[in-house]
Order: C-alpha cells, then structure tokens, then sequence
C-alpha cells in the first residue's frame, strides 16, 4: 500500500520503539531495566485521581467547548499569570489532550510550505516532525555539550532568514536536561520582536528544575504576544495516562488551535479536564516530593555513571534525564543502546533518537526507583568494561 507523502515526512518518537523492543525480550524471559521513557513512575496523586472519579459520577462524561471548560481554563489563566508574571485570560488558554497537540496545532496554525522554524537539536523528536508535517522547513538550533547544552548565539543568529516564522525553545529541556538562562531567552527575545517572529515555548519541565531558576520568554516585556506557552500536567502530577496539556497564547492564535483541535480531536474528556483543575488548585505536596525524589536519583545516576570508564555526564539542572557521552568507545549512539538493550538488559535511548547532533550521546531517563538505577548502572558497569578492554 502506497501511503501519503505527508505520513512519509513524520518522523517518530524512538522511546516507543526501544520499550516495544525491551517488552519482546521480556516476553521471553529477559529481565529489562528501563531508562527509555520518560514518564514518572508515581502515582497520580489521590485528590486528582478522585475529583475525576466523583466527575465521572456528577456525569461529566459529555463533549466540552472544544477549548475546554471555563473552570480548567480559570485555573490555568490564574496559574500562568501568577507563575509566568504576565495577565493571562481564560480565552488565551486552549486544553489538549497532551502536549503534542499544542507542538502540532502551533506548526498547522502557523507554518506555511516554504516558511522557517528553528528548532533545538538534540530536542524532542516531534518538534521536526510537526514541522516537516505542516510542510515548513526545519532548521536545527546545536544544543552543544561545550556549551553546557545552551545555544551559541552567533550561530544562532546565522539561522535566522527573512523565511523565519517560528522558534522552539524547551527549557528545561529533553533530552540534554539544559536550561535557557535569562540573558539566552533576552537575547532571543529581541530578535523575536525585531523580526515579528513566533516563540513556541515548551515548559513542560517547568516545574523539575534543581539548580539556578526558571525564566519564560513570555514573562519579558513585549513577548507574551509572540510566544505560545506549551505546559500540561503529565511529568509534574504524574498525570501522563489522562492526556491533558494547554497551550497559552494571543485570541489570534487561540482560535487558530481552536479550529485544528475541532478537525481533530473535538475536546478533551470533561472529566479529565476536572482533575486538572484540581491539580492546579489542590496541595502542591506531591509535586514536590516527586522533584526532591528526582534530584536524589540525579545524583545517584550522574554520579555512578562517571565512575564508569567510557562515559562521562553533565549534571542535569532540571527535568529527568541524563544525556551521557560515549564518544570515548568509539561506536555510535545505536550501536551502544543496541548493545546494552541485547546484551547488558538495559533500555536506554540513542542520542541520534533526538537529531543528528544526538550522536555520540545516549540518554537515560532516571524516573525510575533508586534500586532499578542501582541495579542498571551495575549491569552498564559489567558492560563498558568488557567493551572498553
């Protein structure tokens, strides 16, 4: 069967593959330790998960306004204002199901065949994938070790054409864990406004970060109108299961997301969008117990995986991943994730599953127990020294 030249451009999100792969070798007795997908391994905490039991028992289980309900998008307005400093609107909010739908919506809303987005590489892989989709060119921004995984602005500047409609930027980020400091997000900040370009700002992390603070582009003067604020609540409620995320952007925009989502997904579940409201709302306990919980498996991983001949690793500033260098084995980030999937029984990603500029890294996520990291970095130990002789 001969399918579309648009389903030939998308791309793919290799973490799925790597855990199918993992779950056949478990179908077959091997013992898998998985650092491949990066969804928390908590629970949903109890206070979301029973507002949206009782709203499925109250019947809100029947189509919402396709931007979402007027109490999520209360709360979300309310919550950006606050956190982000900006005035923020019930009608600039959207609720998706996910983030991806507000990557995808913002690329369909915004990007024309022959316009230009920038993109951050290594970054998450369905950032050039939505923009290959809505038939725009992607321009990869280097996100370089020597740099601490930030961008280099003279490079950066190079990228930018009179074609430029868009800019992505995700700090903290996936899969490097970087983060944009505040003189970064200026800078890119005035040559967004003198140029009239978009900024689709993915803080999806906003809420991991471990060392120094947390800046949006949004919150500096002159860009809330130019940035579409990507957030949801899948990696700070361990909510990944519900698929809900919101996109926060001007009327103008809103109502572009607002036509893609009614020819895709026509609204997010009602009840789901109720738990969300209480996420927001409701203690703030869990959130932070799962942040100081990930900065104690941050420092087991960095500092275990350095002691291991052939790998050497940055310590993250925020979310939960460690991009680790393995340029020193002399074999590419395939061959090494391949190896330690097949023959060591660990799940890791290769850098090249996040662009180009991902080879010679593989990433491990560690939301996992102390004990899974313990136990894998013991198995990857046995592995690069065998492969290191």
């Amino acid at each position: 069967m001969k399918l579309s030249k648009l389903v030939g451009r998308a791309g793919t999100e290799t973490a799925f593959e790597m855990l199918a792969k993992a779950k056949d070798l478990e179908r077959q007795g091997k013992n898998v330790v998985h650092f491949e997908i990066g969804e928390p391994d908590f629970n949903t905490p109890e206070n979301i998960k029973n507002t949206g039991i009782k709203a499925i028992h109250d019947n809100f289980t029947h189509y919402s306004p396709t931007q979402g309900i007027l109490d999520l998008r209360e709360t979300v307005a309310k919550y950006i204002s606050k956190t982000r400093k900006i005035d923020v609107s019930p009608d600039e909010v959207i609720a998706t199901p996910g983030g991806k739908e507000v990557i995808f919506g913002t690329m369909l809303a915004l990007l024309d065949e022959g316009d230009e987005a920038i993109y951050p590489n290594p970054g998450y892989p369905i950032y050039e994938s939505a923009i290959k989709l809505a038939g725009a060119t992607a321009v990869p921004m280097p996100l370089l070790e020597e740099n601490d995984f930030a961008f280099d602005r003279e490079q950066f500047v190079k990228l930018i054409t009179p074609k430029t409609k868009l800019i992505v930027i995700n700090s903290p980020g996936n899969p490097t864990s970087g983060i944009f400091s505040l003189d970064d997000l200026k800078f890119i900040a005035e040559i967004a406004k003198k140029n009239g370009i978009y900024i689709l700002s993915d803080e999806i992390y906003s809420r991991i970060i471990y060392d120094g603070t947390f800046y949006s582009i949004a919150s500096l003067p002159g860009m809330k109108e130019l940035t579409i604020i990507l957030d949801g609540f899948s990696k700070t409620y361990a909510m990944t299961g519900w698929r809900l995320g919101y996109a926060v952007a001007n009327k103008d925009i809103i109502e572009g997301l607002k036509k893609i989502a009614v020819n895709s997904f026509s609204c997010v579940a009602t009840f789901v969008q109720m738990a969300g409201a209480e996420a927001l709302n409701g203690p703030q306990e869990d959130p932070e117990l799962m942040r100081k919980e990930y900065e104690a498996r941050r420092n087991l991983i960095v500092n275990e995986l350095n002691k291991i001949p052939g790998i050497s690793v940055k310590m993250p500033k925020g979310a939960f991943y460690v991009f680790a260098n393995i340029k020193k084995t002399g074999k590419t980030s395939k061959e090494i994730a391949d190896y330690l999937l097949y023959d060591a029984g660990v799940c890791t990603l290769a850098g090249t599953a996040f662009g180009s500029y991902g080879e010679g890294y593989i990433r491990f996520s560690y939301a996992t127990s102390q004990e899974n990291i313990r136990e894998g970095l013991r198995r990857v130990k046995d592995a690069f020294e065998k492969l290191m002789k």
